[in-house]
């Protein structure tokens, strides 16, 4: 659906060029939900607005849906972004409209018959749940209530992709989720390919299937949510993670003994349960079939949208060759094996 190569976006202001992008390439597949995660001032908001033309690259290519839309005119542009629904961080609407109103708003300007439009924008009230709001004006709506109009209002022009520009970071914990749920839906019932934008790890666990992380204006890292997760190959991916997942081992548990009282070896490793192998009795396995001693030390276990995902820190005691043993014997279950401490 959507293929940028090469990027670039460099801000021109007096006495210095502010390079915004750099020769950023991804591609988003057609039905995906994709998150792009990053800190304030890495180059997310400006990459996004490149995507619908707010802003205009420096250098590089976007294609969507197959059409090279950098080189578009205006008229051809204005009919690009019809089918390019997106939503705000602060919702963006219309005070002087009523719900209704603001929903139809896009339909207007496209010149869709006004019978036809308003039949679009009833059912799009009741698919975000406010069938009962359609009189309703902006200040009587609480944050999520504005945001789910904002939603309507992107899917007006049945587009082909929507764009989420930091969509819940003014909302509570509760109603993000709520709203990151109906994206979800939506996703689903329209086979709707929404590209996202947050600097929150939480709402790319939450509902994305694959993620790329910006940094100092760059994508360092991309790749399916789960793989990010389980195996973070960046200090940037590693930091974000650790605000939603725990990965990091209390110093007390790096220095404890090689050898227990009776003189048996130990060893110290961190166990990646993903998918089907976090309910699988693999550790009770490890014990009968190998005569170890595993003492469970610390871990967390925690949903990746909706695959079950944790960790677990594990000191294996026993013989040396049992214990290697015992760690091959994890990893033929697929579960991914770090040795902390040998």
């Amino acid at each position: 659906m959507i293929e940028i190569k090469d990027l670039t976006k460099i801000y021109h202001v007096p006495g210095q060029e502010i390079l915004a992008l750099d020769n950023v390439s991804l591609c988003v597949k057609k039905g995906e939900i994709f998150g792009i995660i990053g800190l304030s001032g890495a180059g997310k908001s400006t990459l996004i607005r490149c995507i619908n033309m707010l802003e205009k690259p420096t250098a590089g290519s976007i294609l969507i849906d197959g059409q090279e839309i950098t080189t578009f005119n205006n008229k051809q542009l204005r009919l690009a972004r019809q089918k390019i629904g997106m939503i705000f961080q602060h919702f963006n609407l219309l005070s002087s409209r009523t719900v209704f109103d603001n929903v139809m708003f896009p339909l207007e300007i496209a010149k869709v018959p006004r019978g036809e439009a308003g039949k679009r924008v009833t059912g799009l009230l009741e698919l975000v749940g406010l069938a009962d709001k359609t009189k309703v004006y902006p200040a009587q709506l609480s944050g999520g209530q504005k945001q789910r109009v904002g939603i309507a209002r992107a899917l007006a022009n049945h587009p082909k992709l929507l764009l989420c520009d930091e969509a819940t970071s003014a909302l509570d914990p509760q109603t993000t989720r709520s709203i990151l749920e109906l994206l979800k839906d939506i996703n689903h019932q329209l086979n709707l390919t929404i590209l996202l934008i947050t600097h929150d790890m939480n709402v790319i666990r939450q509902i994305c299937d694959r993620v790329a992380v910006i940094d100092n204006s760059r994508i360092v890292e991309a790749g399916d949510v789960l793989d990010v997760f389980s195996n973070p190959q960046t200090p940037t991916a590693r930091s974000f993670i650790s605000t939603v997942i725990n990965r990091e081992i209390p110093a007390e548990l790096l220095h404890r003994p090689e050898t227990d009282n009776n003189g048996a070896a130990t060893k110290l490793i961190r166990v990646s349960f993903i998918g089907a192998s976090a309910g699988e009795p693999v550790i009770s396995s490890l014990v009968q079939k190998y005569a170890v001693h595993a003492n469970i030390l610390y871990g967390n276990i925690d949903r990746v949208k909706d695959t079950p995902f944790g960790n677990l820190t594990l000191e294996l005691i026993g013989e040396s060759a049992k214990l290697d043993a015992g760690i091959d014997y994890l990893q033929s279950r697929g579960l991914n094996i770090e040795v902390l401490k040998a």
